[in-house]
This record gives structure tokens, sequence and C-alpha cells, in this order.
């Protein structure tokens, strides 16, 4: 067995340095690097960061005026007869955006910025917002009826605005179809991690990957994926309905009771967050743009604005205007990043733990093992440390299983801009359920880390950003007339018309509506 899994690390071996390379463009080059400030920022971070101010200014900072707008729409009662509902849309978007990188994310980021990263994780969240509103929007436009069903999302907005060329759409379903494949073994890992680490809270044991525990947390996993996952979206929409609100409010919970217990420091994290934004210690490299490029990466990477990747559940929705569903995926930045992850940062901030050297040094490299550290350093002496391991643990593996439930789901959205033959579906939910969940299951099994392979995520993210981006360029004014639509003429059916290009489902929508007038 450790042959094979060897042989797997050997090759994707290839992936680390070109991951690497594609991400850190061109501040891998002396001249760029050179540049003040902007020799630390790579293009897609330019690029990420640039496309949300350019669209908060396009759309009159929609993230703002529209807010309360988006709240209105989650909280309307609404039943969908085809497709579901903008709230249930916004909780399958969140099981994919609120993951294990929630908390990995922002303690990596601060652990090599500083808190002054959380500051600029707050900059590209009020940003990314209106990115967000933007990919939404075009999924809404362009989304085709499947029976009961929307499917879109950044393979179908794709195909229209270059052209309707299907090939366009044919190699965006593939690209992202084994991106989210790739990702599915780290997230079983993740998966495993946590039921352990609740089953040795619970039980006070410690248990070894080859122990029967594993074993049954094996099998669990993968029935249960295969269930859901050829249940069809609105199955895997009642799962995220009743998962997502809980898993944010214990841990939102969690934390705060941390923050009520520390309450003397909560001063001293606001003060670290601002200061260090602008005059980072000597600690985490002493520089402003080692801060900004931390907290700028790792907050549009967990909120994944501008990538596309969240673009298939915002085309599921029955929404009453593109625009709504803009609207609601924006919010879902805002819970992602300005709430999740700022929970997340305020527990490593406040531990405080680089103030003690030894303990930093043999920390600060290990994301997990540094977020689990600070919360026993700020929870000593009170009884409640294996009640706060055990409701972190929790939070955790729901993070990482819903993330496995979206991954599945959206390929199977994708997929269908290759085929909508039920064979080909179905055998897109085995490659994912039956393949790579077993796949990740037994690496855990085996003892083994598939570390080569967790690159695949990071080279499936830039490659994604620079695919969806350019469309989203390509095709902003869509989606800017849709909004002025929206702003001024509320009630007025959408049609083709109103954004100069085809959309067949909304003219239906509308002759539909017509009829029954």
């Amino acid at each position: 067995m450790k042959e094979i899994f060897d042989a797997v690390n050997g090759v994707f071996h290839f992936v680390v340095p070109i991951a690497d390379f594609l991400w850190d463009f061109p501040t891998n080059f002396g001249w760029y690097a050179a540049i003040p400030v902007l020799g630390k920022l790579s293009f897609a971070v330019v690029l990420l960061i640039g496309s949300g101010i350019f669209f908060s200014i396009k759309t009159g900072f929609i993230q703002i005026t529209h807010f309360k707008e988006g709240l209105r729409i989650l909280t309307r009662q609404r039943a969908a007869a085809i497709g579901i509902s903008p709230l249930a849309a916004f909780f399958l978007s969140s099981a994919m955006r609120v993951g294990p990188g929630n908390i990995l994310g922002v303690t990596g980021a601060i652990s090599v910025g500083g808190p002054g990263a959380l500051f600029w994780m707050w900059v590209s969240a009020f940003f990314g917002m209106s990115t967000a509103f933007m990919e939404a929007t075009l999924a809404q436009i362009f989304k085709e009826k499947k029976g009961d069903e929307f499917v879109g999302g950044l393979p179908f907005y794709g195909k229209k605005i270059m052209g309707n060329r299907a090939w366009v759409g044919v190699a965006l379903s593939a690209i992202f179809i084994l991106y989210a494949m790739f990702c599915l073994p780290a997230q079983a890992f993740n998966v495993f991690s946590s039921v352990g680490s609740i089953a040795e809270v619970v039980t006070g044991n410690t248990y070894d990957r080859t122990s029967v525990l594993y074993y049954i947390i094996a099998v669990v996993l993968i029935v249960g994926t295969t269930v859901f996952a050829f249940g069809g979206i609105k199955k895997i929409t009642k799962v995220t309905d009743k998962v997502v609100p809980i898993m944010a409010v214990i841990y939102c919970l969690t934390v705060i009771v941390i923050a009520v217990l520390n309450f003397r420091t909560i001063p001293f994290f606001f003060g670290a967050v601002f200061k260090g934004a602008f005059t980072p210690e000597a600690i985490f490299g002493g520089f402003f743009g080692t801060a900004l490029v931390q907290g700028v990466k790792r907050g549009l990477m967990s909120n994944e604005a501008g990538q596309g990747t969240i673009t298939m559940s915002a085309a599921a929705s029955n929404a009453e205007h593109p625009c709504e569903q803009g609207c609601v995926q924006a919010l879902g930045v805002f819970l992602d990043t300005i709430i999740i992850c700022t929970l997340s940062g305020f527990i490593v901030v406040m531990a405080q733990l680089w103030n003690n050297p030894a303990q930093w040094e043999g920390l600060h490299s290990q994301k997990l093992p540094l977020y689990l550290a600070s919360i026993t350093s700020l929870t000593p002496g009170i009884g409640a440390d294996s009640i706060i391991t055990l409701l972190i643990s929790l939070c955790y593996g729901l993070f990482a299983y819903t993330c496995v439930v979206g991954f599945i789901i959206f390929s199977e959205i994708a997929a269908n801009r290759i085929s909508q033959k039920k064979s080909f579906i179905n055998f897109i939910r085995i490659l994912g359920a039956l393949v790579f969940i077993p796949f990740g299951a037994l690496s855990v099994l085996a003892g083994l880390e598939l570390d080569n392979l967790w690159y695949i995520s990071d080279l499936g993210n830039i490659i994604i950003v620079y695919c969806n981006l350019p469309i989203l360029f390509v095709g902003a004014k869509y989606a800017f007339r849709a909004t002025n639509h929206y702003k001024t003429k509320k009630g007025e059916p959408f049609t083709s018309e109103v954004v100069g290009i085809t959309c067949e489902y909304w003219d239906e929508r509308a002759n539909n509506l017509g009829r029954k007038s």
C-alpha cells in the first residue's frame, strides 16, 4: 500500500512548483520584487482585488446599497417548484465557502503576516462581495432549465459570453470537475481528523489510524456521501439547509464564549489588527506588504470571490430577477470572511502565542495545531478545554463534510455543460463518491498524507481564477445592464432585451407571466 501512495505523491510532485509559480508570478522575478509594496503582490492577487474595486465602482457599491435587500430576499418565504429557493442556494454555496480554510487559512495568514493580515482579509472581502455579485448575476442570466432543476454557472455563462462556443463550456466544465475531484481526498482527510479528535475527547483514548474506529469512519463517510450524491441537488440542499446553520451557529457561539472569558484582551485584538495592518511586528517579517499579501490572498481563497467555483449554486436558485441571487451571494462572502474568518482570527490573535518564542517556533508553521493551541491557551483552568475542543472539532468536521458534498454536487451541475445524459451524470457521482473519497480514506488508513496531491487544489484555484476573471470582464456589460434594470425597473419582467443577448429561460418566464396576467 505504501508503495502505491508514494507513487501517487511522486506523480503529482510536478504540481508543487507549477502551483507556486502561478500564484507567485511575477514576484518570483527580481525586477518586479524590487518594486516597493507592489513587488510583493502577485498578479493573481492584483487581478482579484482590482476586479473587486472595479466592479464595486461600476455597480455603485452594490454590496452596501443592497445589503438589506439581500437579507430581505433570504428571509422571504418562497416555495420553488423549479430549482431551489434563494435561501437554499445561499446555504449550498456556504457549504463550499465555509470550510476548513476558515480555520486553517486564517491561522496561516496570521502566523505569516501577523494580526494585520486579518484587516486586509476584511478589505478583500468587502470588494470581493461585488465580484461575487457579478458572478452570481451572470450565472442567473445564462442558467438553463433541466426538468425541475436549474443548471448553470461558470461553464454555462463562459460558453455564452465567449461567442456561444461549445468547446469553451466543455473545457471549463472539465477544469472544474478535475479540480473538485482532486480536492476530495484532502477534505476526506479533514473529516477523519475531526471525528478522530471528537472520539478522543469523548472516550479519553488515543486512536491509531489502523484502529477499528477509522475503518468505521471510512465506511460511514463513503456510504453517506454516495447516498447524498445520487440524491441530486434537492436532496443535497435538504442537508445543507440544516447543517450549514448548525455549524455556523455552534462555531460562532463557541468563539463568543471564549471571547467573553477573555474580555480583557478584546481591546488588544483590535489594536493588534489595525496596527499590524500597516506596521507589522518584526517576528512576522516586519513589512507592510507581508500582512497585505497574506490577508488578501487567504481572504479571497476562503470566500472564493472571483473563482467562479460558487456560481453553480447561484444558478440553481429560482430567483425572480438575476440580480436577486447576486445580492444573496454577496452576503455569502460577508458571512464567510467578515464573520467566520474574523472569529477564527480572534482566537489566534487573542492567544498571542508569538510572545512565547519556544512555543511559537514549534507551532507557527502548523496551522491546525497552532489554532488548537491558541484555544487551549484561552481556556485554562476552567474545565472547559475538552468541551471547547469537542465543539471546534465538530465544526471542523462539518466544514469539511459540507465541502465534500458541495464538490460533488457542483461537479454534477458543471457536468451538464458536457452532457445531460443520466449515464454521464452518474459517472461523475461515482467518480466522486466511490473513487476519490475512498482514495482519500485509504491514504488515511495507510497512515499517509498525500502532500503533493493537496497542491492540486492550489493549482486548480489559480487556473480557474485565470479562466473566470477574463470572462467576467467580457460579460460584465450584461451584468451591469441587469443591475441597472434591477435598480430602476422593479416589477418589470427581466428578458433578453434588457441585456442584449438571448436568455432563453428568462424570455420563457416572462411569456408565462404575461399569459397569467
